[in-house]
Protein backbone atom coordinates (compact mmCIF):
# COMPACT_ATOMS: atom_id res chain seq x y z
CA UNK A 1 0.00 0.00 0.00
CA UNK A 2 1.09 3.70 -0.65
CA UNK A 3 1.96 6.18 1.87
CA UNK A 4 -0.44 8.58 -0.14
CA UNK A 5 -3.24 6.25 0.79
CA UNK A 6 -3.14 6.44 3.96
CA UNK A 7 -4.49 8.97 6.92
CA UNK A 8 -1.66 10.55 8.53
CA UNK A 9 -1.45 10.00 12.33
CA UNK A 10 -3.81 12.59 14.48
CA UNK A 11 -4.82 13.26 17.53
CA UNK A 12 -8.47 14.30 19.01
CA UNK A 13 -8.71 16.39 21.80
CA UNK A 14 -12.21 17.99 23.72
CA UNK A 15 -13.40 19.14 27.09
CA UNK A 16 -13.26 16.58 29.53
CA UNK A 17 -16.44 15.85 29.71
CA UNK A 18 -19.12 16.33 27.24
CA UNK A 19 -23.16 16.92 29.12
CA UNK A 20 -25.84 17.71 26.52
CA UNK A 21 -29.19 17.59 25.14
CA UNK A 22 -32.36 18.91 26.62
CA UNK A 23 -32.34 19.19 30.11
CA UNK A 24 -28.82 18.81 30.38
CA UNK A 25 -28.48 22.26 32.30
CA UNK A 26 -29.64 20.83 35.68
CA UNK A 27 -27.04 18.67 35.95
CA UNK A 28 -24.61 20.99 37.09
CA UNK A 29 -24.82 20.58 40.59
CA UNK A 30 -22.99 17.33 40.01
CA UNK A 31 -20.15 18.14 38.74
CA UNK A 32 -19.77 21.35 41.29
CA UNK A 33 -19.48 17.96 43.36
CA UNK A 34 -17.61 16.22 41.36
CA UNK A 35 -14.81 18.67 41.16
CA UNK A 36 -14.52 19.77 44.13
CA UNK A 37 -15.94 23.86 44.21
CA UNK A 38 -16.55 25.53 46.93
CA UNK A 39 -16.54 29.17 45.68
CA UNK A 40 -16.70 29.45 41.59
CA UNK A 41 -16.80 32.95 40.26
CA UNK A 42 -19.28 32.62 37.41
CA UNK A 43 -18.35 34.90 34.25
CA UNK A 44 -21.06 36.33 32.00
CA UNK A 45 -22.39 38.83 30.71
CA UNK A 46 -24.96 41.51 31.57
CA UNK A 47 -27.16 40.31 28.85
CA UNK A 48 -27.06 36.72 30.10
CA UNK A 49 -28.16 37.98 33.52
CA UNK A 50 -30.85 40.51 32.28
CA UNK A 51 -32.52 37.00 30.60
CA UNK A 52 -33.25 34.90 33.79
CA UNK A 53 -30.83 32.34 32.30
CA UNK A 54 -28.06 32.67 35.04
CA UNK A 55 -31.35 31.30 37.87
CA UNK A 56 -31.04 28.16 36.52
CA UNK A 57 -27.28 27.96 37.36
CA UNK A 58 -27.44 30.02 40.80
CA UNK A 59 -30.61 27.60 42.69
CA UNK A 60 -28.19 24.31 41.59
CA UNK A 61 -25.76 26.39 43.80
CA UNK A 62 -27.44 27.98 46.94
CA UNK A 63 -29.25 24.21 47.05
CA UNK A 64 -25.41 22.87 47.71
CA UNK A 65 -24.94 25.68 49.52
CA UNK A 66 -21.56 26.47 47.48
CA UNK A 67 -20.69 29.84 48.00
CA UNK A 68 -20.16 32.13 44.31
CA UNK A 69 -20.23 35.55 43.24
CA UNK A 70 -21.58 36.78 39.77
CA UNK A 71 -18.57 38.36 37.39
CA UNK A 72 -21.17 39.82 34.51
CA UNK A 73 -19.12 42.44 32.90
CA UNK A 74 -17.97 40.25 29.75
CA UNK A 75 -18.30 42.51 26.98
CA UNK A 76 -18.17 41.43 23.38
CA UNK A 77 -15.63 41.06 21.64
CA UNK A 78 -13.81 41.42 24.81
CA UNK A 79 -10.52 43.43 25.15
CA UNK A 80 -7.38 42.24 27.24
CA UNK A 81 -8.10 44.19 30.08
CA UNK A 82 -11.27 42.10 31.10
CA UNK A 83 -9.06 39.31 31.74
CA UNK A 84 -6.94 41.23 34.26
CA UNK A 85 -10.51 42.74 35.73
CA UNK A 86 -11.76 39.08 36.07
CA UNK A 87 -8.88 37.59 37.15
CA UNK A 88 -7.92 40.53 40.18
CA UNK A 89 -12.16 39.70 40.94
CA UNK A 90 -11.18 35.56 41.22
CA UNK A 91 -8.54 36.59 43.39
CA UNK A 92 -9.90 38.77 45.63
CA UNK A 93 -13.19 36.89 46.26
CA UNK A 94 -10.44 33.79 46.62
CA UNK A 95 -12.25 31.73 44.34
CA UNK A 96 -11.06 28.11 43.59
CA UNK A 97 -12.80 27.76 40.32
CA UNK A 98 -14.96 29.28 37.46
CA UNK A 99 -17.93 28.75 36.12
CA UNK A 100 -18.45 30.16 32.28
CA UNK A 101 -22.69 30.96 31.31
CA UNK A 102 -22.62 32.82 27.86
CA UNK A 103 -21.04 33.10 24.65
CA UNK A 104 -17.77 32.33 23.21
CA UNK A 105 -16.52 36.30 24.83
CA UNK A 106 -17.85 34.47 28.26
CA UNK A 107 -16.11 31.48 27.87
CA UNK A 108 -12.67 32.72 26.34
CA UNK A 109 -12.76 35.47 29.38
CA UNK A 110 -13.56 31.93 31.91
CA UNK A 111 -10.73 30.11 29.62
CA UNK A 112 -8.09 32.87 30.58
CA UNK A 113 -8.92 33.36 33.93
CA UNK A 114 -8.86 30.04 34.70
CA UNK A 115 -5.10 29.63 33.88
CA UNK A 116 -3.95 32.82 34.29
CA UNK A 117 -5.05 33.73 38.00
CA UNK A 118 -2.44 31.03 39.14
CA UNK A 119 0.14 32.09 36.56
CA UNK A 120 3.45 33.96 37.78
CA UNK A 121 4.19 36.89 34.91
CA UNK A 122 2.30 38.77 32.36
CA UNK A 123 -0.54 37.76 30.35
CA UNK A 124 1.23 38.74 27.45
CA UNK A 125 3.48 35.62 27.99
CA UNK A 126 0.48 33.39 27.41
CA UNK A 127 -0.36 34.88 24.16
CA UNK A 128 0.52 32.65 21.35
CA UNK A 129 0.76 28.42 20.82
CA UNK A 130 1.43 26.10 23.58
CA UNK A 131 2.70 28.70 25.92
CA UNK A 132 0.46 27.96 28.88
CA UNK A 133 2.30 25.22 31.22
CA UNK A 134 -0.83 23.89 33.03
CA UNK A 135 -4.27 24.72 34.86
CA UNK A 136 -5.13 24.35 38.38
CA UNK A 137 -8.48 26.29 38.71
CA UNK A 138 -11.10 23.50 37.82
CA UNK A 139 -13.22 25.01 34.86
CA UNK A 140 -16.92 24.25 33.81
CA UNK A 141 -18.36 25.89 30.60
CA UNK A 142 -21.72 26.36 29.96
CA UNK A 143 -23.26 27.73 26.26
CA UNK A 144 -26.04 30.11 26.12
CA UNK A 145 -25.60 30.35 22.39
CA UNK A 146 -25.11 28.16 19.78
CA UNK A 147 -22.15 29.04 17.47
CA UNK A 148 -18.82 29.44 19.17
CA UNK A 149 -18.15 26.21 20.03
CA UNK A 150 -15.18 27.35 22.67
CA UNK A 151 -16.61 25.17 25.20
CA UNK A 152 -14.36 22.36 23.37
CA UNK A 153 -11.90 23.88 22.06
CA UNK A 154 -8.11 24.96 22.91
CA UNK A 155 -8.26 28.41 22.19
CA UNK A 156 -9.31 32.19 23.44
CA UNK A 157 -9.40 34.84 21.63
CA UNK A 158 -9.03 38.93 22.87
CA UNK A 159 -8.65 42.39 21.22
CA UNK A 160 -5.99 44.10 21.82
CA UNK A 161 -7.69 47.67 21.84
CA UNK A 162 -3.84 49.32 21.45
CA UNK A 163 -2.63 47.62 18.73
CA UNK A 164 -6.02 46.61 17.03
CA UNK A 165 -5.85 43.63 16.94
CA UNK A 166 -7.23 40.36 17.74
CA UNK A 167 -4.50 37.68 20.24
CA UNK A 168 -5.02 34.35 21.17
CA UNK A 169 -3.94 31.80 23.59
CA UNK A 170 -3.94 28.31 22.55
CA UNK A 171 -3.08 25.48 24.61
CA UNK A 172 -4.57 22.18 26.08
CA UNK A 173 -4.63 23.80 29.43
CA UNK A 174 -7.98 26.00 28.06
CA UNK A 175 -9.68 22.34 27.40
CA UNK A 176 -12.47 22.59 30.28
CA UNK A 177 -13.24 19.69 32.71
CA UNK A 178 -17.17 19.82 31.75
CA UNK A 179 -18.87 21.40 28.84
CA UNK A 180 -22.66 21.58 29.60
CA UNK A 181 -24.44 22.06 26.16
CA UNK A 182 -28.07 22.91 26.88
CA UNK A 183 -30.42 24.08 24.12
CA UNK A 184 -32.97 25.40 27.20
CA UNK A 185 -30.45 27.77 27.74
CA UNK A 186 -30.39 29.08 24.10
CA UNK A 187 -33.72 30.46 24.26
CA UNK A 188 -33.44 33.83 25.28
CA UNK A 189 -30.53 34.61 22.69
CA UNK A 190 -31.68 37.71 20.99
CA UNK A 191 -32.76 36.99 17.12
CA UNK A 192 -29.82 38.90 15.26
CA UNK A 193 -26.80 36.62 17.94
CA UNK A 194 -28.76 33.45 16.85
CA UNK A 195 -28.57 34.79 13.53
CA UNK A 196 -24.58 35.32 13.80
CA UNK A 197 -23.53 32.95 16.30
CA UNK A 198 -25.41 30.73 13.75
CA UNK A 199 -23.49 31.23 10.55
CA UNK A 200 -20.22 31.13 12.30
CA UNK A 201 -20.79 27.95 13.94
CA UNK A 202 -21.43 26.89 10.21
CA UNK A 203 -17.75 28.18 9.23
CA UNK A 204 -16.52 26.07 11.64
CA UNK A 205 -17.92 23.44 10.49
CA UNK A 206 -17.06 24.02 6.62
CA UNK A 207 -13.41 25.18 7.19
CA UNK A 208 -12.52 22.12 9.34
CA UNK A 209 -14.16 20.09 6.46
CA UNK A 210 -11.91 21.44 3.94
CA UNK A 211 -8.64 21.96 6.33
CA UNK A 212 -5.30 21.06 5.22
CA UNK A 213 -5.50 18.75 8.38
CA UNK A 214 -9.03 17.30 8.81
CA UNK A 215 -9.32 13.76 9.47
CA UNK A 216 -12.27 11.22 8.99
CA UNK A 217 -12.91 11.85 12.57
CA UNK A 218 -13.17 15.57 11.88
CA UNK A 219 -15.41 15.16 8.75
CA UNK A 220 -18.00 13.39 9.96
CA UNK A 221 -18.61 15.79 12.61
CA UNK A 222 -18.48 18.51 10.22
CA UNK A 223 -20.67 17.00 7.80
CA UNK A 224 -23.31 16.24 10.70
CA UNK A 225 -22.98 19.77 11.95
CA UNK A 226 -23.36 21.49 8.27
CA UNK A 227 -26.47 18.99 8.15
CA UNK A 228 -28.10 19.85 11.49
CA UNK A 229 -27.37 23.87 11.15
CA UNK A 230 -28.61 24.51 7.50
CA UNK A 231 -32.02 23.36 8.28
CA UNK A 232 -32.29 24.51 12.30
CA UNK A 233 -30.65 28.10 11.55
CA UNK A 234 -33.73 29.52 9.97
CA UNK A 235 -36.08 27.59 11.91
CA UNK A 236 -34.57 28.83 15.29
CA UNK A 237 -33.74 32.73 13.99
CA UNK A 238 -38.17 32.47 12.38
CA UNK A 239 -39.17 30.90 16.01
CA UNK A 240 -36.65 31.69 19.02
CA UNK A 241 -39.25 29.30 21.04
CA UNK A 242 -38.22 26.26 18.53
CA UNK A 243 -37.38 24.15 21.06
CA UNK A 244 -36.47 21.29 18.33
CA UNK A 245 -34.14 24.09 16.28
CA UNK A 246 -32.78 25.15 19.41
CA UNK A 247 -31.12 21.32 20.37
CA UNK A 248 -30.61 20.66 16.35
CA UNK A 249 -28.04 23.68 16.39
CA UNK A 250 -26.79 23.28 19.82
CA UNK A 251 -25.72 20.09 19.01
CA UNK A 252 -24.26 21.41 15.59
CA UNK A 253 -22.47 24.24 17.40
CA UNK A 254 -20.74 21.27 19.57
CA UNK A 255 -20.05 19.29 16.86
CA UNK A 256 -18.67 22.06 14.47
CA UNK A 257 -16.56 23.00 17.63
CA UNK A 258 -15.10 19.86 18.02
CA UNK A 259 -14.06 19.90 14.69
CA UNK A 260 -12.88 22.91 13.98
CA UNK A 261 -10.93 22.25 17.79
CA UNK A 262 -9.18 19.44 15.75
CA UNK A 263 -9.16 20.26 12.00
CA UNK A 264 -8.65 24.15 12.80
CA UNK A 265 -9.87 27.00 10.88
CA UNK A 266 -8.69 28.78 7.63
CA UNK A 267 -8.64 31.89 5.62
CA UNK A 268 -12.28 32.88 6.59
CA UNK A 269 -11.19 33.04 10.36
CA UNK A 270 -7.89 34.70 9.19
CA UNK A 271 -9.37 37.63 6.88
CA UNK A 272 -12.03 38.14 9.92
CA UNK A 273 -9.89 38.84 12.58
CA UNK A 274 -8.21 42.20 11.11
CA UNK A 275 -12.10 43.62 10.83
CA UNK A 276 -13.05 42.44 14.51
CA UNK A 277 -9.49 44.21 15.86
CA UNK A 278 -10.33 47.51 14.00
CA UNK A 279 -13.47 48.07 13.58
CA UNK A 280 -14.62 45.89 16.34
CA UNK A 281 -17.34 43.99 14.41
CA UNK A 282 -18.96 40.73 16.06
CA UNK A 283 -17.02 37.89 15.35
CA UNK A 284 -20.06 35.62 13.98
CA UNK A 285 -21.00 38.53 11.71
CA UNK A 286 -17.38 38.88 10.04
CA UNK A 287 -17.12 35.08 9.24
CA UNK A 288 -20.73 34.93 7.93
CA UNK A 289 -19.95 37.97 5.46
CA UNK A 290 -16.61 36.41 4.46
CA UNK A 291 -17.51 33.01 4.06
CA UNK A 292 -19.12 33.15 0.56
CA UNK A 293 -16.47 34.97 -0.86
CA UNK A 294 -13.34 32.70 0.63
CA UNK A 295 -15.47 29.54 -0.86
CA UNK A 296 -15.65 31.08 -3.98
CA UNK A 297 -11.64 31.59 -3.96
CA UNK A 298 -10.75 27.95 -2.31
CA UNK A 299 -12.53 26.00 -4.78
CA UNK A 300 -9.69 25.87 -7.31
CA UNK A 301 -7.89 24.03 -4.66
CA UNK A 302 -10.33 21.44 -3.09
CA UNK A 303 -13.68 21.62 -5.50
CA UNK A 304 -14.59 18.29 -5.03
CA UNK A 305 -14.76 18.42 -1.76
CA UNK A 306 -17.41 21.01 -2.37
CA UNK A 307 -19.59 18.02 -3.33
CA UNK A 308 -18.96 16.26 0.84
CA UNK A 309 -20.70 19.96 1.67
CA UNK A 310 -23.79 19.75 -0.64
CA UNK A 311 -24.58 16.25 0.34
CA UNK A 312 -24.58 17.44 3.95
CA UNK A 313 -27.29 20.36 3.10
CA UNK A 314 -28.85 17.62 1.30
CA UNK A 315 -28.66 19.93 -2.39
CA UNK A 316 -29.13 17.18 -5.71
CA UNK A 317 -25.72 16.70 -6.76
CA UNK A 318 -26.46 13.45 -8.90
CA UNK A 319 -25.19 14.66 -13.07
CA UNK A 320 -23.97 17.83 -11.82
CA UNK A 321 -20.12 18.61 -12.29
CA UNK A 322 -17.88 19.40 -9.32
CA UNK A 323 -17.83 22.87 -10.44
CA UNK A 324 -21.63 23.41 -10.97
CA UNK A 325 -21.74 21.58 -7.37
CA UNK A 326 -19.48 23.57 -5.64
CA UNK A 327 -21.52 26.71 -7.21
CA UNK A 328 -24.76 25.05 -5.90
CA UNK A 329 -23.38 25.75 -2.41
CA UNK A 330 -21.56 28.87 -2.67
CA UNK A 331 -25.34 30.20 -3.51
CA UNK A 332 -26.89 27.88 -1.07
CA UNK A 333 -24.70 30.33 1.69
CA UNK A 334 -25.18 33.52 0.45
CA UNK A 335 -29.21 32.39 0.59
CA UNK A 336 -29.17 31.24 4.03
CA UNK A 337 -27.04 34.43 5.25
CA UNK A 338 -29.64 36.44 3.53
CA UNK A 339 -32.58 34.59 4.76
CA UNK A 340 -31.28 35.15 8.83
CA UNK A 341 -30.39 38.68 8.09
CA UNK A 342 -26.54 38.84 7.90
CA UNK A 343 -25.53 41.94 6.36
CA UNK A 344 -24.03 41.67 3.01
CA UNK A 345 -20.45 43.29 2.34
CA UNK A 346 -18.02 45.28 4.24
CA UNK A 347 -19.69 48.35 3.05
CA UNK A 348 -22.64 48.03 5.12
CA UNK A 349 -20.62 48.88 8.35
CA UNK A 350 -18.81 51.62 7.05
CA UNK A 351 -15.38 50.49 5.88
CA UNK A 352 -13.72 52.54 3.65
CA UNK A 353 -12.36 50.53 0.66
CA UNK A 354 -9.23 52.11 1.19
CA UNK A 355 -8.48 50.49 4.00
CA UNK A 356 -8.25 47.38 2.38
CA UNK A 357 -4.88 47.05 2.06
CA UNK A 358 -3.75 47.56 5.53
CA UNK A 359 -6.46 44.84 6.32
CA UNK A 360 -4.89 42.16 4.22
CA UNK A 361 -1.24 42.91 5.52
CA UNK A 362 -2.73 41.83 8.89
CA UNK A 363 -4.33 38.81 7.67
CA UNK A 364 -1.21 37.54 5.72
CA UNK A 365 0.18 37.15 8.95
CA UNK A 366 -2.49 35.29 10.70
CA UNK A 367 0.04 32.24 9.66
CA UNK A 368 -1.52 30.12 12.50
CA UNK A 369 -4.90 29.60 10.59
CA UNK A 370 -3.90 30.14 7.03
CA UNK A 371 -1.70 27.33 7.03
CA UNK A 372 -4.64 25.08 7.47
CA UNK A 373 -6.33 26.83 4.20
CA UNK A 374 -6.73 24.25 1.06
CA UNK A 375 -5.99 27.50 -1.11
CA UNK A 376 -2.27 29.51 -0.94
CA UNK A 377 -2.89 32.88 -0.67
CA UNK A 378 -0.95 35.98 -0.70
CA UNK A 379 -1.55 39.19 0.13
CA UNK A 380 -2.74 40.31 -3.34
CA UNK A 381 -5.24 37.62 -2.87
CA UNK A 382 -6.88 38.65 0.60
CA UNK A 383 -7.10 42.04 -1.14
CA UNK A 384 -9.42 40.99 -4.10
CA UNK A 385 -11.27 38.82 -1.55
CA UNK A 386 -12.21 41.70 0.53
CA UNK A 387 -12.91 43.62 -2.51
CA UNK A 388 -15.40 40.81 -3.74
CA UNK A 389 -17.06 40.79 -0.38
CA UNK A 390 -17.18 44.80 0.03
Amino acid sequence: MQLSSLNRVSSFKSAGKLITGHGAAQQLQSYVQTLGMKCPLLVTDSGVVASGTLEIITEQLMALNVTYEVFDQVTPEPEVEIVEICTRAFIAGQHDSVIAIGGGSAMDIAKCVAVYARYEGPLEGLFGENKVARREVPLIAMSTTAGTGSEVTNIAILSDKAQQMKKGIVSDCLLPDVAIVAPELTLSCPRSVTAASGVDALVHAVEAYLSNFATPITDALAVKAMNLIVHALPKAFANPNHLQAREDMATGSLLAGLAFGNAGVGAVHALAYPLGGRYHLAHGVTNALLLPFVMEWNKLACVERFRGIAVAFDEPVTGLSDDAVADLVIKRLHKLCADVEIPSGLRSFDIPESAIPALAAEAINVERLLRNNPRVLTQADIEAIYHAAY
